[in-house]
């Protein structure tokens, strides 16, 4: 893990989406949730389609993608995970990414990073279950989570339009009270936990 720098706004944000199709709804969420950001918050995708499976035997050997995907997650001041359920649980993608990320042993990227979960899906409990499963992964990995605001997002036909805005007002308002929350969470974590 590289050493952490505290610094003033803004603050870089990897956004990382469980799916890995163009046409993915969490994927246009994702976009609505960059474009509602505070401008304290400078986002950016961290992808994870090209990873190849985690395999133990190449922790000495890392692969160029995963090297990659750890070094973003490392230059990042915060991540913004947006992730469908696939049978009550994460996209493998999404679990593979985090993988990589958290090894090998003694230099999981993910210690330390103020990470913020959201999803959608057309079901009215949005993601609520995948989302348990993903925050038990990420507190494994010693990763700070936002539990102040919980988004599990039903998502309606036409819910982000092709400019990447939400068309429903009260979702809107609340994703963006959600970004606010996310911002001062990530002041938080950046002022009071200890670093390396």
């Amino acid at each position: 893990m590289t050493e952490t720098y505290h610094h003033e706004p803004p603050y870089r944000i990897g956004v990382i989406v469980g799916s890995i199709a163009a046409s993915s709804i969490n994927r246009r969420l994702a976009r609505a949730l960059m474009a509602l950001a505070p401008e304290s918050l400078e986002c950016s995708f961290i992808e994870i389609d090209r990873l190849p499976l985690y395999d133990r035997e190449r922790d000495d050997a890392f692969p160029e993608e995963a090297t990659a995907l750890k070094e973003a997650i490392e230059g990042s001041d915060g991540l913004i995970i947006v992730t469908p359920e696939y049978n009550r649980s994460i996209p493998g993608t999404l679990k593979n990414a985090i993988d990589w990320a958290s090894r090998p042993g003694g230099s999981n990227s993910l210690t330390r990073v103020p990470v913020g979960v959201v999803g959608t899906s057309p079901s009215a409990i949005g993601t609520a279950v995948g989302q348990q499963h993903l925050k038990s992964i990420l507190s494994y990995c010693n990763a700070p989570l936002m539990n102040e605001i919980e988004a599990f997002i039903q998502y309606p036909d036409g819910l982000v339009d092709d400019d990447d805005r939400i068309t429903v007002e009260s979702t809107r308002e609340f994703l963006a009270d959600w970004m606010r929350a996310y911002d001062g969470f990530v002041r938080r974590v950046l002022t009071v936990v200890p670093q390396d």
